[in-house]
This record gives C-alpha cells, structure tokens and sequence, in this order.
C-alpha cells in the first residue's frame, strides 16, 4: 500500500480488527504484516500519549515482519498468529534489543540472556513481539499504597476509557489492547493481575491454571500462583493467543500437566450455544464489596446468562473467606524467586538481589519512592528459605481451602459446571487454588466505566471455560472501543 492507502486502512479498518481478519487479509494479499507493524507503531504514536501503557518498542519488529512476509510468500503462516503484532508485559525476558524490568528503574539497563519460553512460543509461531507494555511495579508488591499501573520507569498508565481504575498489574498490556495498540498481549497473575485489567478496560482476559503455561524467564513474584497469559478484544483473539503460549518446559516443571493440550482443537469449544444446559454458581459472599452499578450490571448480565440457556444457581457458598487465605505464602515466595532470578540475571547487570533492590530504591528515593516499599521490605525480613512455620501452614490453608475444600468440592458436590462472578471479584480464591478463570466484556456503567463477568472453574477447565465465554461475548456483544 502507499502512505494514503496505509493511513486510510489505519483509520478506517484496523480498530477492533481481529487476528482471524488480519490473517485473512494477509492471505489475500490485501496487507502484509510490516504494514500492520507500521500502523500500529502509528497508533501508538497518536495514541499512547494518553495511556503510557507501552514502555519500549521493538527496533526489529519492522524488520521481523518483512522476513514473516518472505515466508508467508515461500511456505505459508505458521500459525494462526504468523504476522501478528503483540506486546508483552515488562516482567518477561526478551533476548533482543529491548530490556526486562518489571517497571523498576532500578532493572531499567537490564538485557535478558535468553527469551522467557512465552516469548519463544510468540516467536516460534511467528507473532512480531511489538513492544513491551509498562505494569504496576515488580506486579504490584512494592507498596500496597502504589496505585495500580504506576511504575517508576514508566508512570502511571491511564485507563482508556475515562479517569477510572486502569487495573493491576498488567495495566500496560490492557490499555493498550483495549487502545488497539496491538492486536493483543500477553499479561501475568499472582492474584487478578490478568481478569482485574481485563474488567476494567472492557476486554477479554484468560488467567489460565498453574501448569499450563511456562513462567521461566518472568521475573516471579510466587512460584506457587504466577501464570502468563492473554488479554484481547475478543474470545477468538485470546484463545488465538492462549493455544501457541501452551507447552511443556523442562524449566518450569509444573508444566507437566499441559500435556494433555498439545496438539488440542481449542477452536472446537467457540460455540455460540455454549452455554446451554450449563448450570453456574453465584457465590455472593465474594462480592459483598460490590457498588450499587456493578450490582445492577451483574444481576441484568445473570439474565442475558439465562437467555442463553444456563441454570443459575444463587447464593453458593464456598466455605471459604478470601481472608482466610495466607498472604505469607508471597511474602515468603518472593524473596526467594527474586533473589533466584536475578542471581541468574545478565552478569552485567549490577542488582542482585532483594537487598540490593531496596537499597537502589533508598538511594534514589526521590524517583523511587512515591509510595514507599513496604512490601518490599516486609518480603526482604523473610528468610528466603521457605522454611517459615509461618509460610508452610500458609501454602496448606490455601491448597486445602481455595482448592479442595473450595471451589473443587463445592462444584462437585453442588452440581454446578462454574461459578460466574462480577468484575474480578472472588479472584483469589482461584489465584490461591491455581485454578482458571476467563474475563469477558458485558458493559458499562452509567458513568462509563467498564464491566466484565467471570467465569471460574476447576483446575484444567479452560475448554468449557471459553465455551461459557464465547457463547456469552456471541450473544451480549458487550465490549466497545474507547
């Protein structure tokens, strides 16, 4: 295309584009993917201004893109995503020209020796890896006064959609797909750090189960909770994204269990019945916190859930508090995990450790802590060896009453297929059983801000979770663009 052309295909036709459109458009020639790297580069040229959600660019998407296109021409795409730019969350390694540093000045000159498999997996089925997308500092466990997406290497990312909460701590990669920055990217969750942005910047997050997806080469926070996965505009678009990041990694061994997924027909499970038949719980004792619009939003989003053919069932009680789950366990955890990566780090890179994370921080207090680092400091006064009383009943009040005595109990012996809840609420409890939960847009409030409900089942149940997803995104069509 020439300029004109380009610039009028940005304006006219690339927002709210899906990867299946694009792949579509690439096969018939009508665009290439150093065109789409170039309108998207445009985007967020204009747009970024307004949401600091990307923190560097790629200086060899372009030219990553023009080799994708050669092989396009010679052999056919790889994959559903050949071609296709995506962004990446700040805390995943890259072994380019771009850094790794969990929004902290203190990693700001920090190269990666080798890409995180997420990242490898994005290369190996041909996406351009476009950027890296900014987040709430080291995943939001500085200061539990920072506010959700701020960093001190990249400020404060906005939400697009007006001065509403932009969501932690993969703040960046929502904004700027819910900006359309990027066709999509990938985030991380410890805790609702995929379905909180999700909610709030009306797009569809995946926060698959601990096993599914690699976490070697992020920068952890838990090595019992952390799990990479996609946020899009739409359920085809994540699943797109969720089905080439699956896999095995000696590295990681919990990954073991995504065995069963290889080589699995994801595309089988976007039916737009999906949810007929299917019964769903509705645990309120989750949700006591929720404001009067959310309130009035989920209980008209119960209703579109039994126009489209599933049993609600009300008041379902886990058993369990969010507050009876162990915060010591990432307390504990990641002072260990981060003294692990970055004692592994590049050797050039001068912080090596927690300690020396707090004291960089001291020394350039004025850049560093706008919020303080008592997180940060609370983790550092652990041992590190994990051999806390303290941490060991921790982690087993969490299996036992997020996984077992929970969500896995409860569902089976009630009869219901998942639990439907509002916004991110209730995220916890899956967080601390590692279970799977999926985000999907249902609207917004009067005030405009955004409203997404959530789906949440038992380990492994990410088929029917996204059947539950698509058969509800196909009937409600709740997402706009901002």
């Amino acid at each position: 295309m020439h300029n004109k052309e380009l610039e009028s295909y940005r304006q006219e036709r690339l927002d709210e584009m899906t990867i299946e459109e694009m792949q579509e458009a690439m096969d018939k020639g009508e665009l290439t993917s150093e065109e789409l790297v170039l309108m998207y580069k445009e985007n967020i040229s204009l747009r970024d201004k307004n949401t600091d959600a990307v923190l560097e660019m790629n200086p060899d998407a372009l030219l990553t893109a023009q080799a994708l296109d050669f092989e396009r021409r010679q052999t056919g795409p790889r994959s559903a995503l050949h071609g296709i730019p995506v962004l990446v969350k700040d805390n995943m390694d890259t072994c380019d020209k771009m850094h790794t540093s969990a929004g902290s000045l203190a990693l700001k000159d920090h190269y990666a020796l080798k890409d995180a498999k997420v990242v490898k997996k994005l290369r190996q089925a041909g996406a351009v890896i476009l950027g890296k997308t900014n987040m709430t500092e080291w995943a939001n466990f500085m200061s539990d006064k920072m506010t959700n997406g701020y960093s001190s290497r990249g400020g404060q990312v906005k939400n697009p959609y007006g001065e509403f909460d932009v969501g932690g701590s993969s703040s960046g990669s929502a904004a700027a797909v819910a900006s359309n920055l990027a066709a999509g990217a990938i985030g991380t969750e410890t805790s609702g750090s995929i379905i909180n942005p999700a909610a709030q910047n009306s797009l569809v997050g995946i926060k698959p189960t601990v096993g599914l997806v690699s976490r070697s080469g992020v920068i952890p926070l838990s090595h019992t909770q952390d799990v990479p996965g996609p946020l899009a505009r739409t359920v085809a678009d994540a699943v797109a994204l969720l089905e080439v990041i699956i896999g095995i990694d000696p590295e990681d061994k919990i990954t073991a269990f995504a065995a069963q997924f290889e080589h699995y027909d994801w595309r089988s499970h976007m039916k737009k019945d999906g949810l007929q038949g299917v019964a769903l719980g509705v645990a309120r004792g989750l949700f006591k916190e929720i404001n009067d619009e959310q309130a009035e939003l989920f209980e008209k989003a119960l209703d579109a859930l039994r126009e489209c053919g599933a049993e609600i069932v009300d008041e379902v009680d886990l058993g369990v508090e969010q507050e009876d789950l162990g915060f010591a366990v990432l307390l504990h955890e990641f002072k260990a995990n981060l003294n692990a990566y970055l004692a592994k780090s590049n050797p050039d890179q001068r912080i090596r450790s927690l300690d020396d994370v707090i004291a960089f921080n001291n020394e350039h207090a004025e850049k560093m802590l706008k919020f303080g680092q008592n997180l940060l400091e609370q983790a550092n006064g652990m041992s590190g060896m994990l051999t806390e009383r303290e941490y060991v009943e921790a982690l087993e009040r969490n299996r036992f009453l997020a996984a077992e005595r929970g969500m896995k109990n409860v569902l089976e012996n009630i009869g219901v297929d998942a639990l439907v809840l509002p916004q991110d609420f209730g995220c916890n409890i899956g967080a601390a059983a590692g279970f799977p939960s999926i985000t999907v847009p249902f609207g917004f409030s009067p005030s405009g801000e955004p409203f997404g409900i959530t789906f949440a089942g038992q380990a492994f149940s990410e088929p029917t979770l996204i059947e539950y997803a698509y058969a509800f995104e196909q009937a409600v069509k709740g997402r706009r663009k901002p």
